[in-house]
């Protein structure tokens, strides 16, 4: 048996999350099951000074008991470095804030061990990383420039067009042959931001599902299938997408097979990305999720794979 880690868990608030749903909650179980001590801080109660990053952070026990699934000590100062591993779990957006707290936990990464790798996270936001590996996507665009924007709705004319730091579908439009809206839409986005669009050719069989793979240091360890619901182009469970058990075929363990060692490579432990219809379409490391409904699908406990993994580091 590997011996007792501290952990520190930087997350959202970890009273309102979905206790049923949340893949942090799972990987809290799963460490706090293995006899590690568990820490709970939000990425807002960081700070760097005299080359210390410490947290204001409570101790913290868990369990699955509705209304009551956890429970703190008595808040501390936490340094840091005094900790075994960080998990790195706070929901996206991918903005300013988020790519700061990746600096600051470069300064104990690796000798208290990040999951997922700060740098790596930083540098591989889901619809930008994914883009080293055209040959697995749908026909793609990634840009500002309106004119190539409607030369490529004119090329393939059933579209998706996204905001390239968006998170769990918010955002995402699928323009029709004949949809009126496209210039709107481009207004729309360029006025709030002055970020590229992500434009992607549109891929029918998403009407079968967007099927969520979890790989784990590399390795493809589970998967679910999310089918969206009727009217809806997104198939994210939050807005109606509904999960089903499935398996791999073998396009997509090819796609598994050609990501993993980069990912390996990269320090990223925990990652879930998103294929249709034997298209890649994101690779997510900032926060995935899919381990508790792979877990009540399959019975796979991928939390336990992932500590496993993360016990082999340390």
């Amino acid at each position: 048996m590997s011996r007792a880690l501290r952990v520190a868990v930087q997350m959202d608030p970890i009273q309102s999350i979905n206790i049923d749903a949340d893949s942090t909650f799972a990987l809290m179980l799963e460490a706090q099951a293995r006899g590690h001590t568990l820490f709970h801080y939000h990425v807002r109660d960081l700070a760097l000074t005299g080359g210390r990053l410490i947290a204001q952070a409570e101790p913290v026990t868990v369990e699955r008991k509705y209304g009551a699934h956890w429970q703190f000590g008595e808040a501390l100062e936490l340094d840091l470095a005094s900790c075994d591993v960080v998990l790195m779990r706070q929901d996206p957006p991918f903005d300013m804030a988020y790519i700061t707290a990746t600096h600051l936990l470069e300064h104990i990464h690796p000798r208290t061990l990040v999951v997922n790798d700060p740098a790596s996270v930083r540098n591989a936001p889901e619809k930008l990383f994914v883009l080293h590996f055209p040959e697995l996507m749908p026909e793609t665009l990634v840009t500002a420039d309106r004119r190539q924007i409607l030369k490529f709705r004119e090329k393939h004319g059933d579209i998706i067009i996204k905001p390239l730091f968006g998170n769990g579908g918010a955002g995402v439009f699928h323009l029709k042959p004949g949809d009126s809206n496209l210039n709107s839409l481009v207004e729309m986005f360029t006025e709030r931001s002055r970020e590229p669009l992500m434009v992607q050719r549109y891929v029918p069989e998403v009407r079968k599902g967007d099927k969520r793979i979890i790989l784990v240091d590399g390795v493809a360890m589970g998967a679910i299938n999310r089918v969206p619901a009727e009217g809806e182009a997104r198939s994210n469970m939050h807005v109606g997408g509904r999960p089903e058990r499935t398996t791999l075929t073998d396009r997509e363990k090819e796609i598994c097979e050609r990501i993993g060692p980069e990912l390996k490579a990269r320090g990223m432990i925990f990652v879930g990305i998103d294929v249709i219809g034997g298209y890649l379409t994101e690779i997510n490391v900032t926060s995935p999720t899919g381990l508790q409904e792979i877990a009540r699908f399959d019975g796979v406990n991928l939390a336990g794979a992932i500590w496993d993994a993360i016990e082999a580091k340390r």
